[in-house]
């Protein structure tokens, strides 16, 4: 069965990306796109076969959480994934306790995505087999559909040559500035070439997480400025 995704991200970028990556993904088919709280209330209200909710906690009129909090008193029963680049432990504590089945940190590659889709799949595969007309279930039902979501690591899905902390240091040279960054800017915050630099930009870039902007220097020669859109 074909699960109908709702994709809710208010960066155009991004939902665009996020939007594509469920295309690409076998079992899956966006529904929709919001990119705020009231555009996902109002689509999932005519909407009603939205099985997963792909839900940013940035949004422009509301908090993720908030919005989860509405949908649940609304009695929407759509499954949730957290995709956002909130990092903040107490959100991660609270959306675990509000019903969030996987929380994918921004920024990510397109094979780390597809796996929490596999993932998600699996789970509701093993949940209408073993629950399906059932009353009761054992132990071992549980820990298997429980553990559908919880098996299996994406730590090496990064490209070749790539590691998770210079991501890390990159990303948060972008998030820290309020305005663009050049190559030579985040090299010199990470401590590393302005090569090295310029790879990783280009892949957050490449992945919707970053805009690139043309600037001019002293020079009157132009630069590329990356931008951290979330």
């Amino acid at each position: 069965m074909t699960v109908r995704v709702l994709v809710v991200e208010d960066e155009a970028l991004a939902a665009q990306a996020h939007a594509e990556y469920t295309c690409r993904v076998a079992g899956f088919e966006v529904a929709g796109v919001a990119r705020s709280a009231v555009e996902a209330m109002r689509f999932l209200a005519n909407e009603p076969g939205v099985d997963l909710v792909l839900l940013d906690m940035h949004l422009p009129d509301a908090h993720g959480l908030g919005l989860l909090q509405r949908l649940r008193a609304s009695g929407h029963l759509c499954d949730v994934i957290a995709v956002t680049s909130a990092r903040d432990a107490e959100v991660v504590r609270r959306a675990v306790a509000q019903g969030v089945v996987l929380y994918l940190l921004k920024p990510f590659s397109f094979p780390t995505f597809r796996l929490k889709l596999e993932q998600y799949a699996t789970y509701r595969e093993q949940l209408a087999g073993q629950l399906n007309g059932a009353t009761d279930v054992v132990q071992d039902d549980v820990d298997q559909l429980f553990g559908a979501l919880r098996t299996r690591s994406a730590r090496t899905e990064l490209p070749k040559g790539m590691s998770a902390d210079s991501l890390r240091q990159v990303t948060t040279a972008l998030r820290e500035a309020s305005t663009g960054r050049s190559a030579t800017e985040v090299a010199a915050a990470m401590g590393a070439s302005r090569v090295t630099a310029r790879r990783y930009l280009e892949y957050l870039a490449d992945q919707g997480m970053v805009e690139r902007s043309s600037r001019y220097g002293g020079g009157g020669r132009p630069e590329v400025a990356y931008r951290w859109l979330r």
